[in-house]
């Protein structure tokens, strides 16, 4: 597989970055990003991770994304119960990923959970690892969200995203933003899912996270069947890849190490 390109995937082209592995048969690493993420967005922790597993890595950006096509807006209130049921598994089969942990942030954990705990016919799917992830909708978020509106209409938020979204910025922005802050999102929610998840599911989550609360974990805890490990980090923000880079690359790299079977 090439180290950069283009997956044809349910109608849409995704730009993907692809990390090999350095231990032949591992398991692949699969990134999902934030809400206002993308390929470049995740900058080199894919490569730090999979560096410490041995394993590879896809990074690819959701159609309405940086490279990738374009989708009409507004987004449907469920986008990511459809991106976790409906596109990520045909992801994985163009990008040829048979064996994977799912790496997700923020709304790109809400997809990993929706995936793990929906129906997987391949069962591909080892472990889940989520960075502040959302199960439903708080007041908190929607508040940080509606401040994230007024810097992107006044500030400087739109430049610092077009340098990644290019000429998608605004279809990323508006299509994250206007679902979140429809008076629809506050009755969102993804628990239904949480019973279907048979693998050890991983939160990692900021204790100044202003997306989100405590109650997100509690709420996985009493909704996945299997294990559940939570790390909580101080001084740590909605973002911990970047916020505590070596505190979250260890957790997870420990985390990895003990629930899945070291490759023979």
């Amino acid at each position: 597989m090439n180290p950069y390109g283009l997956l044809d995937v349910e109608g849409a082209r995704l730009e993907y970055r692809w990390i090999p592995p350095t231990r032949e048969g591992a398991p692949a690493l699969v990134f999902l990003h934030e809400g206002l993420g993308c390929v470049s967005l995740w900058r080199d922790f894919p490569d730090r991770l999979a560096a410490a597993t041995g394993w590879g890595a896809l990074v690819y950006s959701r159609a309405g994304y940086a490279g990738s096509t374009p989708v009409p807006l507004p987004r449907p209130l469920d986008y990511m119960q459809r991106e976790g049921r409906e596109v990520l598994g045909p992801v994985m089969d163009a990008a040829g990923v048979t064996d994977a942990v799912l790496v997700g942030h923020s709304d790109g954990g809400s997809i990993a959970l929706v995936h793990a705990g929906a129906a997987d016919p391949h069962r591909r799917v080892r472990a889940v690892i989520t960075e502040a992830p959302h199960v439903f909708c708080e007041e908190l978020t929607v508040r940080s969200i509606e401040q994230a509106r007024e810097a992107y209409v006044t500030g400087d938020l739109r430049a610092r995203l077009a340098r990644h979204h290019r000429e998608n910025v605004d279809c990323a922005f508006w299509g994250w933003n206007r679902a979140w802050l429809d008076p629809g999102f506050l009755r969102w929610n993804i628990e239904e899912y949480l019973p279907g998840i048979r693998v050890p599911v991983q939160v990692i989550q900021g204790r100044d996270d202003p997306y989100g609360t405590e109650e997100q974990i509690r709420r996985i805890r009493r909704g996945v069947p299997g294990p559940v490990e939570a790390v909580l980090l101080d001084a740590c923000g909605h973002a911990p890849h970047r916020e505590q880079e070596p505190a979250t690359l260890e957790a997870m790299a420990s985390f990895l190490a003990r629930v899945v079977p070291p490759v023979p």
